[in-house]
């Protein structure tokens, strides 16, 4: 019965998108019906990932995805994660996704302009339109298995694990939340839009960035400790499919600001609005069309890619034509000023160039091998070598105009005045030029260049940003905006010290041990104590035990496994880790010998300041969240933001005179000349 109440449901949210789009982008907007339809569409794509679980946890094994993907041995929230954890339980995850953001824009967009309102929410139908219809008619996860099977093959043992329980929930979250952004630009070149309506789409973009931040944090966090890789990131197609939106989405919301405070670059929002979410459809493609051999992909019909990449090949042509016939409504009230080359404007102009510039060589480097064995040239691979040849010089100066970028004006500055601001900071990297490398080279025995280029970098965003924040809270607060903006650039310091440090100082080898052996790493001695086993609730495990002793700390006992699991007796290994603020002693074992010593080979890595590479996302993905609380971005009226009525851009107006320019840091004032 689960099974046809979950289908019926599918249908019922077909049905639904289908309405919602007729009601959106019909000949005449029905506002009613289109919210209407969307609550109904969001009620079915619920009410069936709702039956797809308790289809888990009931053991129904006459469902074919919940025999393939479960067990009777599979602990509850496992059985839960098993959702989401083959191809269509993901696919119906990201429907659920897209039905949440589509009642969030209801909710949230403005009533004041419903007609503009039901535009976007027709958009966001005409999306779950072709996603509901692909996941009901190609990727169906409540197809029947006749006779039903009397046990499933279990879930995927990489995925039994709390943080691939919550990474896929959170990733889906930022990469569907591209659809928003996306939909409120089409809805805007469909008929026009009020004249704030980039406001409105900020906090969307916002918020799906902090997700997609979170998820990505969550999954690299995963791989480290439970891999037995020791890294944090690998370059793997998969996790490249992640960074791709999520370096458009940073780009969208920069550019989104001069946007909307002067009225700049409405094409160019226009195309990273596009182009984030295509490349969230392209990361869904690459992770469930069967085309990439990776640890995070679990499709293995390719056949599914062509109608996906059918679907990616529609929304980016249709989109392009839409931008082309009516780009005309994509422009401001009112025309801009020219930019001088020193100016806030242009600081944004060359973020985004740079962002996307990165965007550009990591899609160049995760497509080009799978282009060239599509035509049969060859197989290629393209690792770590290539990303960080060419990203280095793409951002380090993107790291490097952080610094500067707050303390611009808008339209023009001048050099004095900016460097009268910017003398604090001037003086610290000073000093730091002088003592990092000293430090350096006291600690660590080395000096390498690009890490102290890299440690000068973050230094300089981190005191620029805290003493701009000092500034503005003298004068009056931070606000949710200016907290946003802190919190955000104060997490690419921390992350890219920590990026440095690991890189530059890291240490990490394989090791031949057996039971009673020392090894020194970083100053501390590690000794291999032995071997255990262990039953788990659906594995069983070998236990190696170690001990970890540094000068003026007392000895540590350190664990680490080697599990098989039921059901697919794939192995996995559980790494030992000495957590710490400045540094992790990493221990996993390997392979054991093929003698009776009983040793075993292992991976020991020592990873300085490892911490703070996700301690930098998480900052990143606080800020974003800071951002989208801003008064000054919300969307519906309200007195204490000072909203008044909005008014509907259809023609393209002659510009108006040019007011006085903030000051920086400044917010605009509403209704006041920018």
């Amino acid at each position: 019965m689960i099974g046809e109440l979950g289908q019926l449901l599918l249908i019922l949210a077909v049905v639904a998108a289908a309405v919602q789009t007729w009601a959106g982008l019909g000949p005449r907007a029905q506002p009613r019906l289109a919210a209407l339809a969307t609550l109904w569409q969001a009620a079915g794509v619920l009410g069936a990932i709702v039956l797809l679980a308790a289809a888990f946890v009931n053991f129904d094994f006459s469902i074919q995805y919940v025999a393939q993907n479960s067990h009777t041995t599979l602990p509850l929230v496992y059985r839960v994660a098993a959702v989401w954890g083959g191809h269509e339980g993901s696919m119906l995850l990201w429907l659920a996704a897209l039905a949440l953001w589509s009642l969030a824009a209801l909710r949230g967009l403005p009533r004041r302009d419903a007609q503009y309102a039901a535009r976007t929410l027709g958009m966001l139908g005409l999306v779950s339109l072709g996603v509901g219809a692909f996941v009901l008619l190609t990727s169906n996860p409540f197809a029947r298995l006749l006779p039903a099977a009397p046990e499933g093959l279990s879930l995927n043992p990489l995925l039994q694990d709390p943080g691939m329980a919550a990474h896929p929930p959170l990733l889906y979250l930022g990469y569907v939340g591209t659809a928003v952004p996306f939909a409120m630009t089409l809805a805007a070149l469909w008929r026009g839009a009020p004249a704030d309506w980039v406001r409105w789409v900020r906090p969307y973009t916002a918020v799906a960035l902090a997700f997609l931040s979170l998820g990505i944090m969550i999954g690299s966090w995963w791989a480290y400790y439970e891999l037995g890789w020791g890294g944090w990131w690998f370059w793997d197609p998969v996790e490249n499919a992640s960074l791709m939106p999520w370096l458009a989405l940073a780009a969208l919301l920069h550019v989104q600001i001069a946007r909307d405070a002067q009225g700049r670059f409405p094409y160019w929002t226009a195309a990273l609005a596009v182009g984030a979410f295509v490349l969230s459809l392209l990361g869904t493609f690459l992770v469930r069309s069967g085309v990439l051999i990776s640890v995070h992909a679990f499709a293995s019909d390719p056949r599914r890619g062509i109608v996906m990449l059918l679907l990616i090949a529609l929304t980016l042509l249709g989109s392009l034509l839409l931008v082309a016939w009516r780009g005309k409504h994509l422009l401001p009230v009112r025309a801009s000023r020219g930019a001088a080359p020193l100016s806030r404007d242009m600081a944004l102009a060359l973020n985004n160039l740079l962002l996307v510039a990165a965007c550009g060589c990591v899609l160049l480097g995760t497509l080009y091998p799978l282009i060239m064995d599509a035509l049969q040239l060859g197989k290629l691979s393209v690792g770590a070598p290539y990303f960080e040849a060419v990203m280095t010089p793409v951002l380090l100066p993107a790291l490097l105009l952080l610094i500067v970028s707050i303390w611009l004006r808008w339209g023009r500055d001048e050099g004095r005045a900016l460097l009268r601001r910017l003398a604090p900071t001037l003086a610290l990297l000073a000093v730091g030029a002088v003592a990092l490398p000293l430090l350096l080279a006291s600690v660590y025995g080395a000096v390498h260049p690009l890490v102290v280029v890299a440690l000068l970098g973050a230094l300089g965003v981190a005191a620029s940003t805290l003493h701009w924040a000092a500034l503005r809270l003298r004068g009056g607060g931070l606000g949710a905006s200016g907290l946003g903006l802190t919190l955000g650039h104060l997490g690419v310091a921390v992350f890219v010290a920590g990026v440095a440090m690991v890189g530059g100082y890291g240490v990490e080898h394989d090791q031949h041990m057996a039971p009673g052996d020392t090894t020194a790493l970083a100053g501390c001695a590690l000794s291999f104590d032995g071997m255990s086993s262990r039953q788990g609730p659906n594995y069983e495990a070998q236990v190696g035990r170690f001990t970890l002793r540094c000068e003026g700390q007392a000895p540590l006992a350190l664990v680490s496994e080697k599990r098989s699991y039921v059901g697919s007796g794939m192995p996995l290994t559980e790494s030992a880790i000495d957590w710490g603020l400045t540094r992790d002693i990493y221990v996993a074992l390997s392979t054991p010998a093929d003698d009776a010593s009983g040793a075993w080979s292992l991976r020991v890595q020592y990873k300085p300041f490892m911490r703070w590479v996700w301690l930098g996302v998480l900052l990143m993905g606080a800020g974003a969240f800071s951002a989208a609380l801003a008064c000054r971005l919300r969307s519906s009226p309200s007195p204490a933001c000072g909203r008044g009525p909005a008014v509907v851009v259809q023609d393209i107006t002659p510009a108006a005179p040019p007011g006085p320019l903030p000051q920086a840091g400044e917010e605009e004032k509403p209704g006041a000349p920018t």
